[in-house]
C-alpha cells in the first residue's frame, strides 16, 4: 500500500478525523486508499514512528504555485505498527494492515466502542 509520513500531530489530527486537507509541496497521480504514519519526530500526544489509520486519497488541488491541497476521505482504523518514514509517497506491505471496520464511520460505532478501540490499540503508543 502506498503510505505517507507526516508529523505526529498531523497524524493523529487524521486519524481523531479533525484534518481533511493535506498540504503539499507536490502532487502525485496516485489516488485511492493511504497509509499514514506518524514521523519518528517525538511530539507529546502522538505516536511517533507508528502507522495510524488509511484513508482515501480523494483529490489534489493545486490553487498556487507549489501548493497542493489533498483531499482527504473516508478513514480507515487499523492497529498501529512501527514503520520506518520516508520521504514522498512510499510503499508498506499490506499483510501488515490489520483493519478495524467495526470502529469504521461506516458502521456507526458507539462511543464506547470507539473509546475501546482507542484504549487498546492507540492509547498504548502514545508518547
Amino acid at each position: 500500500m502506498k503510505a505517507l509520513s507526516l508529523h505526529g500531530d498531523y497524524a493523529m489530527m487524521i486519524l481523531l478525523g479533525e484534518k481533511t486537507v493535506e498540504y503539499r509541496s507536490w502532487s502525485t497521480d496516485y489516488r485511492g486508499k493511504l497509509l499514514i504514519c506518524s514521523s519518528a519526530m517525538k511530539i507529546r500526544g502522538t505516536m511517533p514512528g507508528y502507522a495510524t489509520c488509511v484513508i482515501d486519497l480523494v483529490d489534489i488541488k493545486n490553487p498556487a504555485p507549489r501548493q497542493y491541497e489533498w483531499q482527504l476521505g473516508k478513514i480507515y482504523d487499523i492497529e498501529p505498527f512501527p514503520v520506518k518514514g520516508k520521504l514522498h509517497l512510499y510503499e508498506v506491505p499490506d499483510d501488515k494492515i490489520i483493519y478495524h471496520p467495526e470502529v469504521d464511520d461506516d458502521h456507526h460505532p458507539t462511543q464506547e466502542m470507539f473509546d475501546d478501540y482507542m484504549k487498546k490499540y492507540i492509547d498504548p503508543h502514545i508518547y
